[in-house]
């Protein structure tokens, strides 16, 4: 116990039911447009409104084309989907950022760089990975259509409340290694089941080193550890980058929400069900070989021989294959995971000087309206473009397909996202999650390519 999670949780429970679970308030609700419909159909049913509309906010990003956004959606069913959100939120009286406004993206992209996402708070979305904005301190985490439903009209939710997981790395990370990696690295350790029950926190040197965007990175893909939500205490790092943000607070509130702010931490005496330590120079350049995300390896490795022989067949690998040298046919820059500045940095950094392989398929999609201005600033486009590399419109994109973004069926990708199952991407599809300078590095090489070897 006394937990920073314990803390946070704890505050927000409204009652407890007699042997069941806890009525909990949320702090903040973000919808899309893909969980959310069947929600608000259930509001016009039961002639019900929203409770606390101030507190939801809404914008479309999995069905958005990352091109000509100025024009009607062409696929019916993304447009039916975007239209519906639209809809929905103007005869709730909701917050809505829609295709072509300055404050659309991806919804985990925008929460935090509006400063929506707040340390302290309960955060929920129909979406896995709303897992991200625990980045801020914030318990976030995923919930189904009919629990949009419960929160659109009572701002509470009914859960069990989760065991507690601390997840330590400490010491330096290595050359070319980031968060992803780190992430990667934290899976093939512990599974994909490896901390199913749990919401974990992450702690140590190595991840109070983290940029915000790394530890939004990492956050991000606590789901696929089976995780219910993973979080990082608040310090410094957190408080400088949201300090001026939109909605973040300011003046003499700024003031008091930090004194409050740094006071969440677990205290010295915390109790975790389960507490793992990882060293942070184990933690090599990673990419996957299989068809979930904890099949990976290090860059420079062999697929091990225990390698799930259908995920094999699937990727059409072998056990004991090195995957360095070998051909991509397609690179994705973007998703919640990656598709923030620091990541098209990382990009840019490693094919300055040099330009895109003939061969390669190049998707580089901002995760936000405002990550792409702060391109534009910065002057990356230029760079990338002289490097042979287009900037998209923001939106989900080639992370899954439900767009227009769908790699073929038999093509090799690496990916910045945060899956690689069967058909993800694409029907037939092959994915090979990595970071963004392994993504770099295959994009201008041609094939998987050890990005160290720039550096």
């Amino acid at each position: 116990m006394n937990t920073l999670f314990d803390k946070i949780w704890d505050a927000h429970v409204v009652s407890d039911l007699p042997d069941g679970p806890q009525q909990v308030y949320i702090d903040r609700l973000y919808c899309h447009e893909v969980t959310s419909p069947q929600a608000f159909d259930g509001l016009r049913a039961r002639g019900i409104r929203c409770l606390r509309p101030e507190r939801i906010y809404c914008m479309p990003d999995h069905n958005t084309p990352t091109h000509d956004q100025d024009k009607p959606i062409e696929d019916p069913v993304s447009k039916a989907q975007v239209d519906a959100l639209e809809r929905n939120a103007r005869e709730f009286g909701l917050t809505y950022y829609g295709m072509m406004s300055p404050d659309n993206g991806i919804i985990h992209v925008v929460g935090p760089e509006k400063g929506l996402s707040l340390p302290g708070m309960t955060i929920v979305c129909g979406d896995s990975h709303t897992s991200t904005h625990g980045a801020m301190g914030a318990v976030a985490f995923g919930i189904g259509t009919s629990e949009v439903e419960m929160v659109l009209a009572s701002q509470c939710i009914l859960q069990k409340k989760p065991k507690t997981m601390s997840i330590r790395i400490e010491g330096e990370l290595g050359k070319g290694v980031t968060a992803k990696d780190l992430a990667l690295y934290l899976m093939m350790k512990l599974t994909t089941s490896g901390a199913t029950g749990y919401f974990v926190e992450y702690r140590g040197s190595a991840v109070r080193a983290l940029s915000m965007e790394g530890r939004l990175t990492l956050s991000n893909l606590s789901i696929e550890m089976g995780a219910r939500g993973g979080f990082i205490a608040p310090d410094e790092t957190t408080f400088a980058y949201l300090k001026g943000r939109e909605y973040a607070p300011k003046g003499e509130e700024w003031d008091k929400a930090v004194a409050w702010w740094k006071t969440l931490q677990s205290g010295p005496d915390a109790v975790f069900d389960r507490e793992v330590v990882f060293d942070a120079a184990d933690v090599p350049p990673m990419i996957t070989y299989g068809t979930n995300p904890g099949m990976g390896m290090p860059i420079d490795g062999r697929i091990p021989a225990d390698a799930n022989p259908k995920a094999l067949a699937y990727m059409g690998f072998e056990a004991g294959q090195r995957l360095i040298g070998h051909p991509v046919d397609y690179v994705f820059l973007g998703a919640c995971t990656n598709g923030r500045i620091e990541d098209f940095r990382a990009f840019a950094s490693l094919v300055r000087g040099r330009h895109k392989a003939p061969d390669v398929t190049a998707w580089l999609v901002p995760g936000s309206w405002a990550v792409k201005r702060q391109i534009e600033a910065e002057g990356l486009d230029k760079e990338l473009a002289a490097a042979g590399f287009e900037i998209r419109q923001p939106g989900c994109s080639a992370c899954l397909a439900m767009n227009d973004d769908k790699f073929p069926s038999g093509k090799y990708a690496v990916s910045t996202s945060n899956r690689n199952f069967e058909g993800r991407q694409g029907p037939g599809s092959r994915t090979l999650l990595a970071s963004p300078l392994v993504a770099a590095a295959a994009a201008v090489t041609g094939k998987v390519t050890d990005p160290r070897e720039f550096k």
